[in-house]
């Protein structure tokens, strides 16, 4: 089981309400939703394995150089960091370095890559798996790594964690036309304002999945848009044509990367803490209380 943390983290902040907090006053409810979704997937999934991926660079720079607009929305307007900090809520930010200090105490294997984001991890540790494996994340990009030969799947959150929308190929090729791989087609064609990609103007879902259904994929549609016999409208041939620089960068920034250098790490879902003491003085100083006891219960079960 791969996590896409920071999404699961985002949305327990969202979540659970601020007056959640530590016994100094601080809010700490991402910490302890986080803990709460991590209980429950344990507690519903067993997993052998549990890996939370990490954003070591939520933004990395090969993909602004492609993109520039990539994320640009979401850079923070005051970036004591640098100028490429992401905007996260005040009272979120000081709740990360928590989450990462309870999960290396807990022995919850995470893994960030420098100059990565945690799609790329996954995308690399689900390439690399001998077995199934369920990706839990918020983020639709993901969809894209769906594929039953494998036993990859999406689990996507669509309250807290107790209701999943299980996203394999069947239910990928009903909701939007198309399969795994096919949606990072999709999803470059269409745009994704939340990504800052701008797509194709005038090519919105609906006519990316007949294009992609028509002629297979990008490398298939753009051969259709210099064949002057191929099936396409003009307004359509036009538009593809006059987005041939976007088309041409947008795969390698949508893809996500499966050749990320990982570094080691045991993958095993720990039975027990790694570091008992440690995880005793967490869960005083933030008041962790039951969200920390059901994480213990559901390894320990």
């Amino acid at each position: 089981m791969l996590l896409d943390t920071a999404s699961l983290y985002f949305r327990a902040y969202y979540g659970v309400p601020d007056s959640v907090r530590a016994p100094d006053g601080t809010p700490v409810n991402a910490v302890r939703g986080l803990l709460d979704f991590i209980a429950r997937l344990v507690q519903d999934h067993h997993p052998d394995e549990l890996v939370a991926c990490m954003d070591a660079d939520w933004r990395p720079a090969w993909r602004v150089e492609l993109i520039p607009s990539y994320k640009a929305h979401r850079v923070a307007e005051e970036h004591p960091a640098g100028p490429d900090d992401e905007e996260v809520p005040d009272t979120l930010a000081p709740q990360v370095p928590v989450i990462e200090a309870v999960l290396d105490a807990l022995g919850i294997a995470r893994v960030g890559v420098p100059g990565y984001e945690a799609d790329d991890v996954i995308g690399t540790l689900a390439g690399r798996a001998a077995g199934p494996v369920d990706i839990v994340t918020g983020d639709r990009d993901l969809y894209q790594l769906v594929d039953d030969a494998r036993g990859v799947r999406v689990l996507y959150p669509l309250k807290g964690v107790g209701t999943l929308q299980i996203a394999d190929e069947a239910w990928l090729r009903g909701k939007y036309g198309v399969d795994g791989p096919g949606y990072a087609d999709l999803a470059l064609l269409r745009g994704d304002p939340s990504d800052g990609l701008p797509g194709v103007p005038g090519i919105g879902e609906k006519t990316a999945a007949r294009l992609l259904e028509s002629f297979g994929d990008l490398a298939g549609i753009m051969a259709a848009v210099d064949d002057p016999a191929a099936k396409l409208t003009p307004a359509v041939r036009r538009r593809l044509d006059e987005a041939r620089p976007y088309l041409a960068v947008a795969p390698k920034v949508v893809r996500v990367a499966g050749d990320v250098p990982l570094p080691e790490f045991a993958p095993a879902l720990p039975r027990e803490p790694r570091d008992e003491r440690a995880l005793g003085e967490l869960a005083a100083g933030w008041g962790l209380g039951s969200s920390l006891e059901r994480v213990l219960a559901a390894l320990r079960e």
